[in-house]
Parts: C-alpha cells; structure tokens; sequence
C-alpha cells in the first residue's frame, strides 16, 4: 500500500525516501554516511511526527531501530572470534539505498512517460505549388467526358465490392458467457460432496457442448490448486479420477 507522510511541506514516501532525503539535506556521500548525525536527525523526525499527530508505520519503527542497531555496531571495535576485523556495518544499508534510488528513479521516468498518453501528433497541411506540377498533369482531365468519369466511378466501387469477404462478417453483438468457471466450480464441489470418487467423464457427461466440457475441465484445475479436490490418472489419456479432499474435521 502506497503511503505518505508530509513533514515539513515535504513529502517522504517510506523510510528510504526520509533517509534519501537526510543523506542530500546533509551533503553526504551515499557510499560514507555519518551514521550518527543521520540516526540523530532520523529520530527526530519520528518525534515530530509523534507531535503533529501522524501515524508512524512500521515500516519507519523498523528503519529506527536498524539505524541504531548500525550506530552501535560503529561505537564497538568491528573485530570477530577469529580476530578478524568485520565489514563496514553500513554496507547493507547503503547497498537498499542505492537499490530504492534505482526503483524512484524509474518509477519517475514511468510516471513522466503516462503523462504522454493520449498525445496525438498531426502532419501539418503542405502548400502545394501549382508551378511545379508536370504540364502533363496539367492535362490531366483534358478530353475526358462525365462518362469517362461515371464509368471510373463505377469501376473503383466495384473493386471495393469485390475485396470484401462476404462470408466472413463480424457479429453484431458479442454474446455473453453462457459458462463460466466460477458457476462449474460449485457444481463441480456439489457433485463431488455427494460421493467420494469419480470419473470425470462422469461430472461432465451433461455437458451441452465442447466448450462447457472445456470451461468444467478449467474449472476442475481450479478446484485442484485450492485444494478442494485431487486427481489421478493410470496413464496418459487414460480415465480421470476425481477425489474429494477430506477436510480434518472428517479425518
């Protein structure tokens, strides 16, 4: 769920857009942050929040206690039992940041790009130079007769005529689904209720036509990945079988 949170006519969209914002604020290096100042500033903030009424998320609690958490681990000798110093405790954190940088980034480069939708781009009308046409164009109509010109009318429509498919015309109307999988489902669970196993030749031996056979066998994998029911097959186009799934109250 997309939240924000506005602080001083600023607006944070989670606790990597605060830190972000703290990091630029402060002029620091994203790859040296000086943990303790961020940490300061970042609490404060929180309590600022507290002030003003604002519901603080989780999301933020969380992002507080990682920071302190990091600011502890840089007030104590960074060395392990093998006498081996550890990595900079910071790594982690810069390495979501610079990753969150990415996703805002694109996510404003998306966001920039949906402002252009619906944009329609014209071709502005040319101003044609009657000087430059051909004298041959220029005579284009000379000795032609009404005619000539009804019976290249009549010549062009009856190309027309005879490109389209008489044969192959859309619908006028686009029928409504006469099955539909949610429906097959409950009849599917009704039928299997009543017994313990079947074939599923047997569920769907009403079936009006091919495609209620096919919106059933749909619906039957429905029911399968929410575990209603479980199949099993000898071999390949063999008969399928069809079992109820017992519930642990029945068990």
């Amino acid at each position: 769920m997309e939240y924000n949170i506005k602080i001083s006519e600023l607006n944070f969209e989670g606790p990597f857009d605060l830190l972000l914002h703290l990091i630029k604020k402060n002029e620091m290096d994203i790859y040296d942050i000086k943990i303790y100042e961020i940490t300061n500033e970042y609490l404060k903030y929180l309590n600022q929040m507290k002030e003003i009424d604002l519901e603080i998320t989780s999301e933020f609690i969380v992002m507080a206690s990682t920071l302190l958490e990091i600011k502890s681990k840089m007030l104590l000798p960074r060395i392990n039992e093998k006498n081996e110093e550890e990595g900079d405790p910071r790594a982690q954190l810069v390495e979501k940041l610079l990753e969150y940088k990415k996703f805002k980034a694109v996510a404003a480069y998306f966001r920039d790009r949906m402002g252009d939708t619906g944009y329609l781009f014209s071709k502005k009308p040319e101003i044609i130079d009657d000087k430059a046409l051909d004298k041959n164009d220029e005579d284009i109509f000379k000795n032609i007769t009404m005619l000539d010109l009804y019976n290249l009318y009549n010549d062009l429509i009856n190309r027309y005529r005879n490109k389209i498919n008489q044969n192959n015309t859309l619908p006028n109307h686009i029928p409504i689904d006469k099955y539909k999988i949610e429906d097959k489902m409950v009849e599917l669970k009704a039928k299997i209720q009543s017994g313990f196993k079947y074939r599923f030749t047997e569920l769907i031996q009403q079936c009006e036509s091919k495609i209620e056979v096919v919106v059933s066998f749909l619906a039957l994998l429905e029911l399968i990945r929410i575990k209603n029911v479980k199949v099993y097959q000898e071999a390949n186009f063999k008969e399928i079988y069809v079992e109820r799934v017992e519930t642990n109250e029945e068990r």
